[in-house]
């Protein structure tokens, strides 16, 4: 099968088929015939292909003396789909990089690519994956002929600035109890075990919003093994709480947060907090009814 590509779709569709734009190739004007335009029985061209959405097709035939570019939507596979977005977000964000530092630096822009994107893209597969790499490796630029520092004290800044991995917050909320003979001291130490194994680079930290209820955090660079690391510090505190008689109910599974989440906790939190402040009626009542005996 052919490469696949992004398309946009024009405002033109014919009862023929749909007029569209390859975006990866300077918008060049390109046709799906109606019968490559899905594999079901088509009811209606407007359902299939929207004007002004982008898709993926892959080419069929290219006429270069008339002009004519033959494209097909129903020969492209999910795994197709997938792999040309990636391609294409990828060299959407070179780009954007690109067209920064030319602007920054007054070099042409297609100078850019010749000496720094392209030759980056043949060895490390593409100028992204390159640029990723190179936070961590500056060894990445020694092949690379920079036309002086400027562009490549630019270059580099700003793709730190890009590029650079941020922390993923995740958090767990659970429930500790225990009506046993260690009673407190026994949620104590559990909740300990979930921070008995923190490392610089994995921390988990734990948060009491109001008895029973405790919040589990840990910001880490990888996701998946932030969850990971919540899951076994749970495991963790409800071995120890258990064998004291204890239980442990996961209230919130460990998931992502964002900053509305902690927000929202945090508001809790404060909530909570002034409850447990405020004084109850008892000792008003208390002293008045001592003053009334008093006064007998």
């Amino acid at each position: 099968m052919s490469m696949v590509w992004n398309i946009n779709v024009k405002a033109q569709i014919a009862e023929m088929g749909a007029y569209v734009k390859l975006l990866e190739y300077d918008n060049i004007d390109g046709m799906i015939l109606l019968s490559e335009l899905s594999r079901r029985r088509i009811r209606s061209i407007q359902k299939l292909i929207r004007v002004g959405r982008n898709e993926v097709v892959v080419v069929l035939r290219v006429d270069k003396e008339k002009g004519y570019i033959d494209l097909s939507k129903r020969r492209v596979s999910p795994e197709d789909i997938i792999k040309c977005e990636e391609r294409y977000n990828k060299s959407k964000m070179v780009h954007s990089i690109m067209r920064h530092v030319a602007e920054k630096t007054t070099t042409p822009i297609e100078e850019l690519y010749t000496t720094i994107a392209w030759p980056l893209g043949k060895k490390y597969g593409h100028p992204i994956d390159a640029f990723k790499h190179s936070i961590t490796s500056p060894d990445v630029w020694t092949d690379i002929a920079f036309t002086n520092d400027v562009v490549k004290n630019e270059l580099q800044s700003y793709i730190g600035k890009r590029l650079t991995p941020q922390p993923t917050k995740v958090r767990a909320d659970v429930e500790v109890t225990c009506f046993g003979y260690e009673g407190i001291d026994a949620v104590k130490t559990a909740l300990r075990k979930a921070e008995e194994k923190n490392t610089p680079e994995t921390m988990v930290k734990v948060k009491l919003v109001s008895p029973p209820l405790y919040v589990l955090t840990s910001q880490c660079l990888d996701k998946t093994h932030g969850l990971e690391t919540l899951e076994a510090a749970i495991t963790d505190i409800e071995k120890s709480i258990s064998g004291a008689g204890g239980s442990l109910v996961v209230k919130m599974a460990p998931k992502a947060v964002t900053e509305s989440d902690d927000a929202e906790l945090q508001a809790l939190m404060a909530q909570r907090e002034k409850e447990n402040a405020e004084v109850s009626g008892d000792e008003d009542e208390s002293a008045s009814d001592d003053e009334g005996v008093v006064a007998e």
